[in-house]
C-alpha cells in the first residue's frame, strides 16, 4: 500500500470510528417516493441512524415510507409525519437530510435545509436550472454544510476500479470520450384524472408550472420539461459526472447539442427521444448521445461510457467494465456485485434497482464520513453544480441551436445575453426564485 493510501484509509478509519462512537445520527427524508426509500433504506443498513422526520405532499407515499421505519430501523419508531417541507425543517433537530424530490423541488428544500444547520444529500441533477444551482453551493459555503450528491458512480465498486485504470494511464492519452443511454422510450399519454385526496397537487407542481393532474405525470415527471430536463438531466449526468471523475475534467469550453421529437411521435410528453450534445475541452470531446427507440450499438452496454485512448479503450457503466488494450495486452472485465447475500432483504424491495443498492450503500459512508470530519465527500455539491449545469447548458444550446461558450469564472455564457436568461427558469407565484445574493 503507498503512503497516499494508507494515509487515506487511516483517516476514513477515524471518520468511521468518530461516527460510531457518537450517537445515532437523526435523518429526515423530503420526497418519499421511489428513490427517496431506496436510498434512506441502504442508509439504514450501514449505520445504526434513526428516521425521525418524513415529508411528501402524498400521503400515500409517507405512510408507506413510515411502515418500512418501523420494520427496518433498530428503534421501531414511528418519523414524524409532514406534508410541508418548511415545517419539518423548522424543527431543526436533523444532522441529515435526503432530498429526493422531483428536480423543480430540489432547490428551495436544499437552502432551507443548510440554513437550517442540517448536512444534506441531495438527488441528481441539483437543480432544473443554472442559477438554482448557484444558489444552493452558495447556501452550502455560506453555511458550512457537507453535502452529498446522488451522483453515485463515484461510489460504485467497479467503477472504482475503473478509474484507477484511467488514474493509471493504462489508457494513454484519451483523445476522444462517448456518453449515452439507449431504449426506455415509449410515447407518454396522460389523462387527466380527479386530484387523489391523499394529494396535494399544488404544492407538487409549486415552483413550476401547474399541469392539470394525471398519474402518469407524477409517476413518469420526466417525461415533461416543465418538471425536469429531459433524458441529458436524468441518465447523461449520471455518465458525464463519472467521466469527468474518471479524468478530473472540471467546465468545458463550449457545448453545443441537437436533437428532437422523431420515432416516439403522438404522445404529449415534451423531452427528446434522440440527442446528441457535445462538451469540448481542450483536446477532448465528451459526446452524448440518447436515443430512447432502437437497438443499442453494445447490448453489454446501454448505459454508459466509452473511453478512447492512444493504449487502449474503456467501457464502463453500471453492470460492470471491459478495459482492451491496443496490441494484445491483457484484457481486464469486472461484473457489478450486487452484495443480496450481505443484505438479503435487497432481494425483495420493491422497485429497488439491486446493481445499485452497493453504490448507494457507499454513498452514504463516504457522507457519513465527511460529516464526521467536515471534509468534502465525493460528490460534493460543487461537483454536482458542474455536471448539472453542463447537462442543462446542453438543453438551452439544443433549444436556441446554437454553441455556447461557458465562462468558469464569470460562470455565465460568454456574449449571449439570450441564453443567461435562460439560466433562470420562471417561477410561479407565491414561490420566489433564489438568488446568491439572497441565501
Amino acid at each position: 500500500m503507498q503512503r497516499r493510501q494508507f494515509i487515506g484509509a487511516g483517516l476514513a478509519g477515524l471518520a468511521a470510528q468518530a461516527f460510531a462512537d457518537d450517537k445515532p445520527k437523526r435523518v429526515g427524508l423530503i420526497g418519499c417516493g421511489w428513490y427517496g426509500k431506496s436510498d434512506i433504506f441502504r442508509l439504514v443498513q450501514i449505520s445504526p441512524v434513526e428516521i425521525v422526520s418524513l415529508c411528501d405532499v402524498d400521503k400515500r407515499n409517507l405512510e408507506e415510507a413510515a411502515r418500512w421505519a418501523v420494520e427496518r430501523q433498530a428503534s421501531k419508531k414511528k418519523p414524524r409525519l409532514f406534508t410541508d417541507y418548511r415545517e419539518m425543517l423548522a424543527q431543526k433537530d436533523l444532522d441529515m437530510v435526503e432530498i429526493a424530490t422531483p428536480d423543480h423541488w430540489h432547490a428551495l428544500p436544499f437552502i432551507e435545509a443548510v440554513k437550517s444547520g442540517t448536512d444534506v444529500y441531495v438527488q441528481k441533477p441539483i437543480s432544473v436550472d443554472i442559477v438554482e444551482g448557484q444558489a444552493m453551493l452558495a447556501a452550502a459555503r455560506k453555511y458550512k454544510r457537507v453535502v452529498q450528491v446522488g451522483t453515485q458512480r463515484r461510489s460504485t465498486p467497479h467503477l472504482i476500479e475503473a478509474r484507477q485504470i484511467v488514474q493509471d494511464g493504462k489508457l494513454g492519452t484519451i483523445g476522444h470520450v462517448e456518453i449515452y443511454s439507449y431504449g426506455g422510450g415509449q410515447p407518454s399519454r396522460p389523462q387527466t384524472a380527479p386530484v387523489p385526496a391523499e394529494l396535494d397537487w399544488n404544492f407538487w407542481c409549486g415552483p413550476a408550472p401547474m399541469m392539470d393532474y394525471s398519474p402518469e405525470i407524477q409517476r413518469n415527471w420526466r417525461r415533461f420539461m416543465e418538471y425536469g430536463n429531459g433524458t441529458i438531466g436524468d441518465m447523461g449526468i449520471h455518465m458525464f459526472d463519472m467521466v469527468r471523475w474518471f479524468m478530473g475534467l472540471a467546465w468545458p469550453k463550449s457545448i453545443s447539442s441537437f436533437g428532437g421529437i422523431r420515432v416516439l411521435t403522438g404522445g404529449k410528453s415534451n423531452i427528446d427521444d434522440a440527442q446528441t450534445a457535445m462538451f469540448d475541452y481542450d483536446n477532448l470531446t465528451v459526446v452524448w448521445q440518447h436515443r430512447r427507440f432502437g437497438a443499442p450499438p453494445d447490448p453489454a452496454y446501454t448505459w454508459g461510457a466509452t473511453l478512447y485512448g492512444s493504449k487502449g479503450t474503456l467501457k464502463a457503466g453500471v453492470m460492470g467494465y471491459d478495459f482492451i488494450p491496443i496490441g494484445g495486452g491483457e484484457r481486464i472485465h469486472k461484473d457489478v456485485k450486487m452484495e443480496l447475500d450481505e443484505y438479503p432483504i435487497d432481494k425483495t424491495e420493491p422497485r429497488l434497482e439491486k446493481h445499485v443498492a452497493p453504490a448507494i450503500r457507499g454513498h452514504m459512508k463516504n457522507l457519513l464520513e465527511n460529516m464526521a470530519t467536515r471534509g468534502r465527500p465525493v460528490a460534493d455539491i460543487e461537483e454536482g453544480y458542474i455536471s448539472s449545469s453542463c447537462c442543462i447548458l446542453a438543453n438551452m444550446s439544443r433549444h436556441l441551436g446554437r454553441t455556447l461558450h461557458w465562462d468558469p469564472a464569470k460562470q455565465h455564457v460568454i456574449g449571449d445575453e439570450e441564453a443567461n436568461k435562460l439560466m433562470r427558469r420562471p417561477y410561479r407565484k407565491p414561490w420566489i426564485h433564489p438568488e446568491v445574493a439572497t441565501v
